[in-house]
């Protein structure tokens, strides 16, 4: 039987990254879609061979140069939409496989642009992560690794916070860390006593 497939989402700056990491401690297997695109970009990755058909000059040593990826994608406006249709595919199979070979009966997918891409049709249910908009700011700006046109730009392209809290069939709000946690647990309850019903 196939597991209970929770996707997990949240903008930048939400707490997904932690909040996903309480579901691995409470032993639900965890799917990162990030990390799978940096696997599939490293030396020996699936993706090597096709992103270097596309743009020779973005793999460098066996593996996906994101910086020669980045730069390609800004200077042709069709880049991006011949990238996606290599990656999507392949992580969609990297996903599936995952989900085929998890020894749970519940996997978590955590995919940043869930709503956005539309993948939560694929899902049993949704989970959004989310902090009041200040909260998120000053947790993006004190990492140091953007600017705040950087970070505005990256808001641009996800989907209000709103909208995805009006379309998530669970949300937890990460203003701290045991609050976070409990929320996690008590879903992860929820979804076990509803599943067996």
């Amino acid at each position: 039987m196939r597991p209970f497939r929770l996707g997990l989402t949240g903008s930048i700056g939400m707490g997904k990254s932690t909040t996903a990491g309480f579901f691995a401690e409470a032993g639900v297997p965890v799917w990162d879609a990030d990390a799978a695109v940096h696997r599939l970009y490293a030396r020996g990755g699936a993706l090597v061979a096709p992103v270097a058909a596309l743009c020779p000059a973005a793999v460098a040593d066996g593996a996906v140069d994101r910086a020669a990826l980045r730069g390609w994608i800004s200077a042709d406006p069709a880049a991006l939409a011949r990238l996606e249709a290599v990656v999507h595919p392949a992580v969609a199979e990297d996903r599936a496989a995952f989900v085929a070979a998890a020894a749970s009966d519940i996997v978590v997918l955590d995919i940043p642009l869930l709503f956005e891409t539309g993948h939560e049709s694929e899902m049993d249910a949704t989970l959004l992560v989310t902090a009041p908009p200040a909260l998120q700011r000053a947790r993006v700006l004190s990492r140091g690794t953007m600017t705040e046109a950087q970070f505005e730009a990256i808001l641009a392209r996800q989907l209000p916070d709103r909208e995805k809290r009006a379309r998530a069939t669970h949300i937890i709000e990460t203003l701290g860390l045991e609050a976070a946690r409990a929320g996690v647990l008590a879903l992860v309850a929820y979804i076990r006593e509803h599943a067996d019903a």
